[in-house]
């Protein structure tokens, strides 16, 4: 498990990384294993590089993901947020 990853979700920082070489910066409410095994991350993304060029609700392989910073900036768990992620088999550790 991440332990960066763990302590900024029980502190709702905001973090970034490389992920498939692009910056992305994004607030992490869930943590914990896709249902196809993966170390994941779901997160909403606020900033950084974005494929589709939309921020919003996305998972994350942590497989993919480099240099992981937590940033001072805190954040507020978002409306739309549901607890126990479908798409995750285990949950580590989710707000």
């Amino acid at each position: 498990m991440n332990k960066l990853i763990i302590e900024a979700i029980e502190n709702q920082n905001v973090i970034e990384f490389n992920y498939e070489g692009e910056l992305r910066k994004v607030e992490p409410p869930c943590y914990g294993k896709t249902t196809a095994g993966n170390e994941a991350l779901r997160a909403y993304q606020v900033g950084g590089y974005s494929s589709s060029g939309k921020m919003g609700w996305k998972m994350y392989d942590l497989g993919k993901a480099e240099d992981i910073n937590i940033l001072e900036t805190t954040f507020d768990v978002r409306g739309d947020y549901s607890k126990g992620d479908k798409g995750m088999s285990q949950i580590h550790i989710e707000i």
